[in-house]
């Protein structure tokens, strides 16, 4: 393209010839042979499309196109056929898919490639790139801004925006055998509950999926003082007691203090709220109400966690992605979550995954030390399998599992599958318990699926072959957002 400086400064496009954008089509659902036309073909050649490596069920092609309206539909194995999933008329060819493309060209290929993976159908969507449109590079400009504006919705609103309708929160008398807790938690399918004091009329602490499994690893110990046996009286008072002399925090004279109970009241702001699950590394905080100003006659109201207070955010910037282009990046170019070190990288944090045939044990071990609340398990290739999360270890609580199993001898695969006899929910190759997201997954998609009740982590797999590439957590969110 040829171009000239006229006596006015500007410059003169008049020799140029059209401009040609480049524009990647995608046919999601399958076939033998899949072919494109349109009206940029005149409606007489057909445009074969290539499968997709590593995704046969995905085919895509690239074609140049001119700026403007253009309809187009498919060809699959001799039948005609348009996308459902994108934008759709009835014209002179029937149903027609329509796009329009302005005089920018297609960011996505430039900033993906074109060995950009197309999305697989486990538990992601199948309409990829056609969603994200004009994808914008962050600025430090753009991130203050939109930071600005999410700190200045939590700071305005208040916990008793979370309370749900109608619902039943589960509190335990502190004077509970640890193995009747075990068994409530399994049987109401929740991996903590609050702890009451009948004593002193107080709520004194939270009983969590993360203190069954130190009991577990306590009991597996085989210079415990903590028999099966004694699990049958030995209360949570008498555990959580236990616990808070190995695990007291350090006052400045080199004593030890006990740990405050942690909560909020229902009239706190959504970022304090936040701020405390942070800090304090829980999945949720009690929401407490006292009628009277000492602090008597408590009533538990909520389970205030992360993912309550991230739909609250979705729900109110819902319709504001023109004005928060961040809400439309790509997760791959924002920092943000953990990612699998490339080859060569010696700086990157490595993941937590495991095999399937791994003991409990190591699983356990891995959930405490590395402070998450899921792992992803996954074949010899890393491609996903499924997930050990720490709620999975009430599962144990069926026909007294944790009494008769060695945590060094079952393996994840055996544990999980003693979940899946527990709870029609749980196995393994179940989709509905592998969250995942792919590297192109826009901020605003993911924070969608962070905000679902009990999705707490997203794995970030490749498209196809499902091999994990990254994981975002809620907090790795929370951070991202507060700075």
């Amino acid at each position: 393209m040829f171009s000239s400086i006229t006596d006015r400064g500007h410059e003169s496009n008049a020799a140029s010839g059209p401009i040609w954008i480049p524009k990647r089509f995608f046919w999601p659902y399958g076939g033998r042979s899949v072919f494109l036309t349109g009206s940029f073909t005149r409606w007489s050649e057909h445009i074969a499309m290539s499968p997709m490596e590593g995704c046969p069920t995905v085919f895509q092609v690239i074609c140049s196109l001119t700026p403007g309206y253009h309809q187009y539909k498919f060809n699959v194995d001799g039948e005609w056929r348009h996308d459902e999933q994108q934008p759709f008329v009835s014209g002179n060819y029937g149903v027609v898919n329509t796009i329009f493309l302005t005089r920018e060209p297609d960011t996505v290929l430039s900033i993906f490639g074109p060995e950009t993976p197309a999305r697989s159908h486990m538990d992601v969507d199948n309409d990829v790139f056609m969603h994200l449109g004009a994808i914008q590079m962050m600025s430090e400009g753009d991130l203050e801004a939109f930071r600005h504006r999410i700190l200045a919705f939590l700071s305005t609103h208040t916990a008793y925006e979370l309370l749900p309708e109608s619902g039943k929160v589960i509190a335990l008398d502190v004077n509970l055998p640890v193995k009747q807790a075990f068994h409530v938690l399994y049987e109401q399918g929740i991996s903590m509950a609050p702890l009451w004091d009948f004593c002193n009329s107080q709520f004194v602490g939270v009983l969590s999926a993360l203190d069954f499994i130190l009991i577990l690893k306590e009991l597996g110990n085989h210079g415990s003082n903590l028999t099966e046996e004694q699990l049958e009286t030995h209360t949570i008072a008498a555990w959580k007691e236990g616990k808070l002399h190995c695990n007291r925090p350090i006052d400045g004279n080199g004593g030890s203090y006990p740990r405050r109970f942690l909560h909020a009241g229902p009239h706190d702001s959504l970022k304090d709220v936040a701020s405390k699950v942070l800090q304090n590394k829980v999945a949720a905080v009690p929401i407490i109400h006292s009628s009277s100003q000492d602090g008597s006659n408590p009533q538990l109201l909520h389970l205030a966690s992360l993912s309550g207070i991230l739909k609250c955010i979705c729900r109110h910037f819902k319709h504001s992605s023109d004005s928060l282009p961040i809400l439309q990046l790509p997760i791959c170019s924002i920092p943000l979550g953990t990612w699998k070190p490339k080859i060569g990288e010696s700086n990157g944090r490595p993941l937590a995954m495991l095999k399937l045939n791994a003991s409990l044990g190591a699983a356990l071990s891995l959930l405490v030390q590395a402070e998450v609340s899921s792992i992803p398990i996954v074949d010899d290739n890393d491609s996903l399998l499924d997930i050990y999360s720490r709620s999975d270890i009430t599962a144990l609580a069926k026909d007294k599992a944790y009494a008769w199993i060695s945590l060094d001898k079952i393996t994840i695969h055996q544990a999980l599958l003693l979940g899946q006899g527990a709870n029609s929910s749980c196995g393994i190759f179940n989709g509905q318990r592998c969250h995942m997201c792919l590297r192109s997954d826009t901020l605003h998609k993911v924070m969608e699926k962070l905000a679902n009740p009990g999705v707490r982590r997203l794995v970030i797999v490749e498209a196809g072959s499902k091999r994990v590439e990254g994981i975002i957590s809620l907090s790795d969110v929370f951070k991202f957002l507060l700075g």
